[in-house]
């Protein structure tokens, strides 16, 4: 992780929720163990468990017992699966070296342009 990395629940509760409201981590993306984020950010245990918490009492995560911490249905601005897409696109791109304004101008010529009903309804 960062060298910068949070060192107390709210700053690692801030840094999920940023991950999961900008689609970086999408719904049903699975977050590490409690243990695993301690490690991460160097902080005990209690700590990664409040920031955990502190996400599912807002509806951003959901915990299950042996099926761990996973981003919330309708939590993050996109599917897993758009997620999981738009992180292969990056791939690819950066290993083509395909420049991100033109990806965004790949992106921009295929997406549907909105139709008339949906003008109207807005």
């Amino acid at each position: 992780m960062t060298p910068l990395a949070p060192d107390s629940a709210d700053g690692i509760a801030e840094l999920l929720r940023g991950a999961i409201r900008s689609g970086r981590l999408g719904d049903g993306d699975r977050l590490p163990t409690v243990r695993q984020t301690a490690r991460d950010f160097g902080v005990a245990q209690a700590t990664a468990a409040k920031a955990y918490r502190a996400l599912e009492q807002e509806g951003l995560v959901v915990t299950r017992t042996a099926a761990g911490t996973r981003v919330a249905p309708g939590a993050s601005r996109a599917p897993a699966d758009v997620v999981a897409s738009a992180r292969a696109l990056v791939e690819v791109s950066e290993h083509e070296g395909v420049a991100f304004d033109d990806v965004v101008g790949v992106l921009r010529a295929l997406w549907p342009a909105p139709s008339t009903d949906d003008a109207s309804d807005a």
